[in-house]
């Protein structure tokens, strides 16, 4: 049975017990967000997630128990949110490895027969399905970038406007968003106050105030993909900066 004191404690307060090692908290969220974690992985699947039978929700229980063991809330997201994330971006991984070696999901003789009969549609009809998957995956991404960035009084489209448009400045302004990020005291005042603290970064990077009052928002931006779990966003600064 679950005390009445449980139950009256926040879902932050919770996941702070966890991560101190409280199992009985542990186990307790683990059974009540089944049907949460079930739609997420659903939403991945798009179809019905049986909790009982599907490998894919297992991953997805797996994947929120680690979500609570790593949330932290000075990275400005809910715990629910964070842990949509982490769920989906493990259950996809799930999938793509499978899709990676088919013969791990060959569930019956039927499938196998079908695969080695007609190998050239089965790779075809993979492909089209990684691509819907990539491209779900990628809008779902870039909606939770829009919320993060309403946190600091931006928009995508204002980002367009004032985004570098020379590569080298682009570059620069993406090497200050991580010297930013991997510094722990400018990182926490970005974090509380939402805003870049130019003065103190001014002293860390080989940039003129100007240049970072210009770069402001294009920096902020990136900072926030970099305090995020994206794995698209942070596709398009591999090998920059």
């Amino acid at each position: 049975m679950i005390s009445q004191s449980l139950k009256d404690t926040s879902l932050e307060e919770m996941i702070a017990a966890v991560q101190q090692g409280d199992h009985v908290v542990q186990n307790y969220l683990l059974k009540t967000y089944q049907p949460f974690i079930a739609k997420c992985v659903s939403e991945v699947c798009k179809r019905y997630i049986n909790p009982k039978t599907d490998d894919e929700f297992s991953i997805g229980l797996s994947a929120f128990n680690e979500a609570m063991l790593t949330y932290s809330p000075d990275k400005g997201s809910s715990f629910l949110s964070f842990a949509k994330l982490v769920v989906k971006r493990k259950v996809i991984d799930y999938i793509r490895f499978m899709q990676k070696y088919p013969v791990a999901v060959s569930f019956d003789e039927t499938y196998d027969e079908e695969r080695m009969e007609n190998p050239t549609e089965v790779v075809a009809a993979n492909e089209i399905y990684q691509q819907e998957q990539d491209t779900w995956h990628r809008r779902d991404e870039i909606m939770d970038f829009k919320e993060k960035l309403r946190l600091y009084k931006l928009t995508l489209p204002e980002l367009t406007e004032v985004s570098p448009k020379h590569k080298d400045a682009r570059e620069s302004a993406i090497h200050t968003a991580r010297i930013l990020f991997n510094d722990e005291q400018l990182r926490e005042i970005v974090l509380r106050k939402r805003k870049l603290p130019i003065k103190e970064l001014v002293k860390k990077v080989d940039v003129s105030k100007k240049t970072l009052e210009r770069n402001r928002k294009f920096i902020l931006a990136i900072f926030v993909i970099l305090n995020e779990d994206y794995v698209y966003l942070k596709d398009y600064l591999k090998g920059v900066g």
